[in-house]
């Protein structure tokens, strides 16, 4: 197995699909049963070839694994390089894990322009994926802002009513902040005379240089994380996509500014990291209350959900700039976490929005007497994400706040009040819509979950289970590479300390 080109297959095999999809033809009725069949079949089977990643995949080892590599631009030094380590695997297993969930829950909610709609999302897997495995930071940069695209089409065409301000506004935010992370890009490659990620991770960039280097790929990462206050554009977002595309813009493409934070920020800049983690915590601190106090105020479920969504996401900044080992791990299983709990809260809104066709809080109430297997499904994502012992949600946000105590104990005490109240918006939610009586007319014919939507939901309460009961089925990957992060990140402020390298950057003799 370990000399198949596994990376490349879990990668293109989407956009192959996708091909195949293209190629249909015939009445319109035939061609949507069979464009949804073959991207059901073709995530399907990516699943098993991530599922097959992570099986090669030797949690022992700190390096990039399977990599693969091949010449592509030699003129400047580019190649095709992908790999992935402890950091990155599960972020390929989560893109192909939650694609084959989107085509299931796109089956009847989708009715129009079905084959493009399905070929949008097979790219998107395909540039998810490529992006998490790329080892080189022109082919990272091309998956990275090619992941706006069919992001922008889903949001733009299948959305909502104001389809079209919420795509353009999405797009416009993260794509600003983009171009300076490409001019970073080629200043660092012009620096070291590569691309290529690893290598750069050797190169030590000038103090100055790295506070520059740094702004610009913050940029980029904190609209997509996103961090507080570059997170207006999210509601919106989420709002008027269609609930395929809120789960896969929750569950992965808010990942992708932490992941690039722990890919670049902190392995290739540490100095600036260091000097600017105040202002990463206190834009943490307020994002994870403000945005809690303001998910309290919201009447529209898909709301409430996605400002949920910068409360926790503020938890994983924290983590990441605590530069321990448990801030580390619990922000990477934060991430991990709330892209399965946050794409199944959104599933949920989903099925009684298809039903009733609203998603203010106010229409729902008393649907526990109706739809029981419903109530159930909801209770035990709502519990992850308010952090219960045994689901998922408990074991990143007890790392990240062991992790912060030993960095700062205030910002720690901060972020704790935001677990309270994450607990207050959940549970309000919950009671509004699931229990009370069932008082509504309109309600009261309201059907339980169908073999379809059972079939959503069950790997996504087994996902949250296990990753509750059984975390160290992840975290023993995880806190390899979390280790050498940590301990690349101190010897770099050791090195940087010593008297040698401070007469040099004062323009003396060593």
């Amino acid at each position: 197995m370990s000399a198949w080109p596994l990376l490349s297959l879990t990668t293109f095999l989407p956009l192959v699909g996708a091909g195949f999809i293209m190629l249909i033809r015939g009445e319109d009725e035939v061609v949507a049963r069979n464009a949804r069949n073959v991207a059901l079949w073709t995530s399907l089977i990516t699943l098993v070839l991530a599922l097959m990643v992570w099986a090669a995949f030797d949690p022992r080892s700190a390096s990039f694994q399977l990599e693969e590599r091949a010449e592509w631009v030699p003129q400047l030094k580019i190649a095709y390089h992908v790999g992935v380590d402890g950091i990155s695997v599960f972020f390929v297993l989560l893109s192909a894990f939650l694609t084959p969930i989107c085509v299931l829950a796109s089956w009847q909610a989708i009715t129009e322009r079905v084959k493009e709609y399905m070929i949008a999302f097979l790219v998107l897997e395909t540039l998810m994926i490529g992006m998490f495995c790329a080892l080189d930071m022109v082919l990272f940069y091309l998956f990275f802002e090619g992941v706006l695209i069919p992001m922008f089409l889903i949001i733009g065409v299948w959305g909502g009513p104001r389809r079209v301000y919420s795509a353009f506004k999405f797009f416009l935010y993260t794509l600003t902040g983009s171009v300076l992370m490409l001019i970073a890009i080629l200043a660092m490659a012009y620096t070291a005379g590569t691309t290529d990620v690893p290598e750069l991770m050797k190169v030590g960039f000038p103090r100055d240089m790295q506070y520059w280097l740094w702004l610009a790929f913050f940029a980029s990462f904190a609209v997509k994380v996103p961090m507080w206050p570059l997170h207006t554009w999210l509601p919106d977002a989420h709002v008027e996509a269609p609930t395929a595309g809120s789960v896969i813009l929750a569950g992965v493409l808010l990942k992708m500014g932490g992941y690039g934070f722990l890919r670049f920020s902190l392995p290739m800049m540490p100095l600036a990291s260091d000097f600017f983690t105040p202002l990463i915590f206190t834009l943490s601190v307020i994002a994870v209350i403000y945005t809690s106090l303001v998910a309290l105020a919201q009447e529209d479920m898909k709301k409430l959900i996605a400002y949920s969504s910068v409360a926790h996401m503020g938890f994983v900044t924290i983590g990441i700039f605590t530069f321990n080992v448990q801030g580390i791990e619990g922000a990477i299983f934060q991430m991990l976490s709330h892209g399965i709990v946050s794409a199944a809260l959104f599933l949920c809104v989903g099925v009684v929005y298809d039903r009733m066709h609203s998603r203010l809080i106010a229409s729902y109430g008393g649907l526990v007497h109706r739809m029981p297997a419903y109530a159930a499904v909801f209770m035990v994502f709502m519990l992850a994400s308010v952090g219960l012992p045994g689901t998922s949600g408990f074991v990143g946000e007890i790392l990240v706040l062991v992790g912060a105590f030993q960095a700062n104990t205030w910002v720690a005490a901060l972020a704790a009040v935001g677990v309270i109240l994450g607990a207050a918006y959940m549970l309000w939610l919950y009671r509004r819509v699931i229990f009370g009586e069932l008082t509504k007319d309109n309600l009261k014919s309201i059907l339980d979950l169908d073999k379809r939507e059972i079939a959503i939901f069950v790997p996504l309460v087994l996902a949250v289970l296990w990753m509750g009961i059984y975390p160290s089925s992840f975290l023993d990957a995880i806190s390899v590479s979390a280790q050498n992060l940590a301990d690349n990140y101190a010897a770099a402020l050791k090195a940087a300390a010593s008297p040698a390298v401070q007469a040099v950057a004062a323009g003396g003799t060593p």
